[in-house]
């Protein structure tokens, strides 16, 4: 079943396909990011604005966010719990 995420601005990743969500701080993930570029195997989610989530797939894709990983992993682990939740009303 996909679940998909919103990793800001209306955009959204199946969380089922995340293998990472890493900050674009170090050295080695912003080498990463500029080889995925030229590769072209980076999507960029950010809207215009600065990227604070760097979201790796298992397929290799890197999606770049605005929002800070600890949120995208929030909505990932929120999702998560809610589809796990049995509902007794049915």
């Amino acid at each position: 079943m996909n679940r998909l995420i919103n990793i800001g601005f209306g955009n959204v990743v199946n969380s089922n396909k995340i293998v990472g969500i890493i900050s674009p701080e170090a050295a080695p993930i912003k080498r990463m990011v500029q080889s995925a570029k030229d590769a072209g195997t980076a999507i960029d989610a950010t809207c215009g604005r600065k990227t604070k989530a760097v979201i790796v797939t298992d397929s290799g894709h890197l999606v770049l966010s605005a929002l800070l990983p600890e949120t995208i992993a929030n909505r990932v682990n929120i999702k998560e719990e809610t589809d796990t939740v049995v509902s007794y009303n049915e």
